[in-house]
């Protein structure tokens, strides 16, 4: 019932379902309660609640439980939100895995661990599968659907479905891979950054500028890959023209940084500067962050219709 389990219960009674929030600690759950309306009482009067039904409606959808047999009892899809340790995964999944049916779908939301060290030895691994969300779920709607090697093709279809039912964009890799695709494009992009900071080629706060006003402008609507196509004449003509300059400047990138020490230092204190590291500043920023992540999806929406 923390942060992304929170959102992800949001996602799901925006689409219309029943939702059972689970955690060991009650007054956990009633908080997260009380954050789930108050979220979704200001996206109403905002104009940015997603979903046909009212916030009150979709509210009466959701529920909270600390047992966890009574939690998953007359479940279809099962998403576990727990931090990024693989042994209390494996716990939980190894719990519901003697408790659950075999057309439930349990579904994990890591963002780093394999699916082959996650499910391997579970009766119903046939039914598990990664849907790794973007951080929050409710504000940008991506998922990466990651089957295990032994998952059943029709339980990566029938969680892709149920993503699209809900509003979320869901991508299905073909295999696992470290990192999925999203962390491994996003590491690159922070790799780098932390490089041209250290160097000293240009400052924190600027590098930020460079995506937020540039790079993530266009980013925001076609990918990397659509705006190669469109910078020359197609995917062919932009190689002809720049595969060398592209090669000359990747071969100039040095090894993985440490991100520690005194660039952590200095990235660090320009960000501490921009936004002080407490509590209701930080909470402050993220709802600003969030609020223009609803802006831009509704943009996208309806200019999609358009």
């Amino acid at each position: 019932s923390g942060l992304i389990g929170r959102s992800w219960a949001m996602a799901f009674a925006a689409g219309g379902f029943k939702v059972k929030l689970y955690d060991i600690a009650q007054q956990q759950l009633t908080s997260a309660l009380e954050n789930i309306r108050k979220q979704m009482k200001d996206l109403e009067e905002s104009g940015f609640l997603k979903g046909a039904l009212s916030a009150e409606q979709q509210l009466a959808l959701i529920s909270i439980c600390t047992d966890l047999k009574a939690a998953v009892e007359g479940a279809t899809f099962i998403q576990e939100c727990t931090p990024e340790n693989l042994e209390l995964k494996k716990k939980i999944f190894g719990q519901l895995d003697l408790i659950v049916g075999d057309n439930v779908i349990l579904s994990s939301s890591t963002s780093c661990l394999l699916p082959s060290k996650l499910f391997t030895g579970l009766k119903h691994v046939k039914q598990c599968i990664v849907s790794h969300p973007v951080n929050p779920p409710y504000f940008v709607p991506l998922v990466e659907i990651v089957p295990h090697p032994e998952t059943d093709p029709s339980t990566t279809e029938r969680t892709y479905a149920l993503m699209k039912k809900i509003g979320q964009s869901p991508v299905k890799l073909n295999r696992e891979i470290e990192g999925f695709v999203l962390n491994r494009l996003q590491y690159a992009v922070i790799s780098e950054s932390w490089r041209l900071v250290g160097e000293g080629v240009i400052s924190p706060n600027d590098l930020d500028l460079v995506m937020s006003d540039g790079l993530g402008m266009r980013y925001a609507f076609i990918g990397p890959l659509e705006t190669m196509h469109l910078n020359a004449e197609g995917i062919s003509d932009y190689c002809e023209r720049y595969r060398e300059g592209m090669r000359l400047v990747l071969n100039t990138f040095g090894p993985v940084p440490e991100f520690s020490g005194e660039i952590q230092q200095k990235i660090s204190q320009a960000m501490s500067e921009k936004i002080p590291v407490v509590p209701k500043v930080l909470d402050a920023r993220r709802k600003r962050r969030d609020e223009y992540l609803t802006g831009l999806a509704k943009l996208k929406k309806q200019m999609k219709s358009d």
